[in-house]
């Protein structure tokens, strides 16, 4: 973490003021790391009738049969009660499940007891989700399910309009700075600077602000993974040297010849800096691939249908993975290097009146331009 000279930095929850629990699915079955698998998954629930169709649900006290829900903001999914459901399964959408996994889930009201209707209404392209994950900040430009820590958009409304920010903030950075910072600059700052305490230390030196944003918009570029894909320095780019089986059942490091195996298949180079790369003590490598091998599903469960055999796409998500993990590791050093000088304190924000923040900052913006379809077919009315 930065080398930080004060102790009065200001609290995240006041500079990015709207926050929103993180989504609930409440069942396993409708996310998945396979796409095609939760049509199959949805077809056999279409298929089956009456006790069958309700214990395959898996219904909870804010789910049954005969619960009666909206359609998901921005989606196309039936509103009817899934008691009389019928059709096709609607178009999986992709989803950051845990800390650098992305995942597939079934955009269905119906399916899930949390659906926090707020963040799916400002989920668009413009859009970056900060979730707060035990020690660490992580930025994704998907719907983010990780639990238990609280979800922060940058925007309040779609088409990247109303910065999620503190009243005034930006201005007094600005009076300070002798340069305005727009909402994605903050957002670096924060992301290179934030510490495990959820506080973030604010600079009047516009040189140290400057690498600050700098190397946050390099940490926020490949958290979001957007655009041109990654690749390690010096032309070193991890490949699969031995074809993995059909389905791999264990992981296994070899820090010596930095070679990931998966059972008899072996990838590499794999940095030790993306192999020991954790979120709250756990491996991200590590959990990523037992989300895709671990045994858990009981059988004639909807969880239970999986693919097959280990698919392509999950060969490529991997590499991938690999070679994030390994940049966002070699970034550490720098972020350590930061030595904060003419801290912006929690107090002066005070005594320039952008703290306390107004209670509707933190209440979600009404965003609403387009009629939203409630339960049975009936419009919404919001």
């Amino acid at each position: 973490m930065p080398t930080v000279t004060h102790d009065d930095a200001p609290l995240l929850a006041d500079l990015m003021p709207w926050s929103v629990a993180p989504v609930r699915v409440g069942r396993g079955w409708p996310t998945g790391p396979d796409a095609g698998c939760l049509k199959a998954r949805w077809d056999a629930l279409m298929k089956a009738e009456g006790p069958d169709r309700e214990a395959l649900l898996e219904p909870s006290r804010s789910r049954t049969l005969y619960s009666a829900v909206g359609q998901l903001p921005g989606r196309t999914g039936g509103t009817e009660k899934l008691v009389r459901a019928s059709g096709p399964c609607p178009e999986p959408v992709r989803v950051l499940y845990a800390p650098f996994d992305e995942q597939w889930l079934i955009p269905d009201h119906r399916l899930i007891d949390s659906a926090r209707p707020e963040l799916w209404r400002v989920a668009d392209a413009q859009q970056t989700f900060v979730v707060e994950t035990p020690g660490k900040l992580i930025a994704t430009s998907l719907l983010p399910l990780l639990r238990p820590g609280r979800v922060r958009p940058l925007y309040r409304r779609p088409g990247g309009n109303e910065p999620n920010l503190a009243p005034g903030l930006s201005d007094h950075l600005a009076s300070r700075l002798g340069l305005t910072p727009d909402p994605a600059d903050l957002l670096a700052w924060t992301l290179a600077t934030a510490r495990p305490d959820l506080t973030v230390p604010l600079t009047a030196d516009a040189g140290l602000w400057s690498r600050g944003v700098e190397l946050g918009h390099r940490l926020l570029w490949l958290m979001r993974r957007d655009g041109d894909r990654p690749k390690l320095p010096g032309g070193r780019r991890p490949y699969v040297r031995a074809p993995l089986p059909g389905r791999p059942l264990t992981l296994l490091y070899d820090a010596e010849e930095e070679t990931l195996h998966l059972d008899e298949g072996r990838v590499s180079p794999v940095p030790p800096a993306a192999w020991e790369y954790e979120v709250d003590g756990v491996r991200v490598l590590e959990q990523w691939f037992a989300a895709r091998t671990a045994e858990t599903a009981e059988p004639g469960t909807l969880a239970a249908v999986r693919p097959p055999t280990w698919p392509q796409t999950w060969t490529s998500e991997l590499l991938e993975l690999i070679t994030v993990l390994a940049l966002l590791a070699e970034l550490r050093p720098q972020q350590e290097e930061l030595t904060f000088t003419a801290p912006i304190t929690a107090t002066e924000l005070h005594r320039a009146g952008v703290l306390p923040v107004p209670d509707a900052a933190r209440r979600p913006a009404s965003v609403l331009d387009h009629h939203e379809e409630g339960p049975e077919g009936q419009f919404a009315l919001i």
